[in-house]
């Protein structure tokens, strides 16, 4: 069972879960020892930092009016794109912990989507547009350059569902965040696993089954499989877990790391950090985030 949580520990939880993933050393994307010509590691920490006040209030606003404060206040700070997809995932997440459920958080979830409406789809189109997600295209029903739109923001993410995993997660009520991406990291942590290591494993176990849709957006659906066949043979030879998967996992950056980060998984580091907010507050983390400091 789970008792609705405040609305301190939602932020928080939000926070800590930008941060943890922003850190942890995965492949092809931002961390404290990589950054592209266009962000930083420090921008991704600012940018955990700014969604504060908007998941604050997350229980008691609607999800698009979440969306759209923490990519407004995003972009004051820092100015670039570095967690819209996060944001997207983390507020229906967080209204859902603010109210709580008794069969838990992914029950919550399921009530939270069932009751989105229009006018969070226009907020989060807005928080779209205003992010300016790297390779956006053109669809012809519903674009999100579109001004009026008239169907729910989970009606939206249907449409989009097949060409997006945010969108997916949405339409699926989150099955790759609890599903695939939280039972696989609870399972290395109770294995006893530092959390870094614990987090990059996760990163690699659902690249190797959800190919990454901002590879895809950028490069097509071929490539995007390609790199997940990659990361698959990383995780054969152990992952981070062992000195040889090691090994492949440095090759492996080397492969999807080029100039102009092309083949960066980014969407899948964003469902990175939905699976670390429902970690720290599915499973209780929050209360024992020392122990989770102390196994980095």
């Amino acid at each position: 069972m789970m008792i609705s949580l405040a609305a301190d520990k939602i932020a928080w939880a939000a926070q800590i879960a930008c941060l943890l993933e922003s850190s942890a050393e995965k492949p092809g994307n931002v961390t404290r020892s990589k950054e592209f010509f266009d962000s930083r590691y420090e921008d991704f920490l600012v940018s955990a930092i700014a969604i504060g006040p908007a998941f604050r209030n997350a229980t008691h606003a609607s999800v698009g009016e979440t969306i759209q404060r923490a990519v407004k206040d995003t972009q004051g700070l820092v100015g670039t794109n570095t967690n819209l997809g996060m944001v997207l995932l983390l507020a229906p997440l967080a209204k859902a912990a603010g109210n709580g459920h008794p069969q838990g958080l992914q029950a919550a979830v399921a009530k939270v989507l069932d009751a989105l409406t229009i006018n969070d789809a226009e907020l989060a189109y807005e928080a779209i547009r205003l992010a300016v997600p790297a390779g956006l295209g053109k669809v012809e029903r519903y674009d999100v350059r579109e001004a009026k739109i008239d169907i729910t923001l989970r009606e939206a993410m249907m449409l989009a569902q097949d060409r997006d995993t945010v969108a997916r997660e949405y339409v699926t009520c989150f099955e790759n965040t609890f599903n695939l991406g939280y039972l696989t990291l609870l399972r290395f942590w109770e294995h006893g696993h530092r959390l870094s290591d614990s987090i990059v494993q996760t990163f690699l176990t659902i690249l190797a089954q959800v190919p990454d849709a901002l590879i895809t957006r950028k490069n097509g659906q071929t490539i995007a499989e390609q790199v997940s066949q990659s990361a698959r043979k990383v995780l054969e030879r152990g992952g981070i877990f062992s000195a040889e998967g090691r090994e492949e996992i440095h090759n492996f950056d080397l492969i999807v790391r080029d100039e102009r980060h092309r083949l960066n998984p980014g969407t899948t580091a964003d469902l990175v950090a939905a699976v670390l907010f429902v970690f720290l507050t599915e499973g209780d983390m929050l209360e024992r985030f020392r122990e989770l400091i102390r196994r980095w």
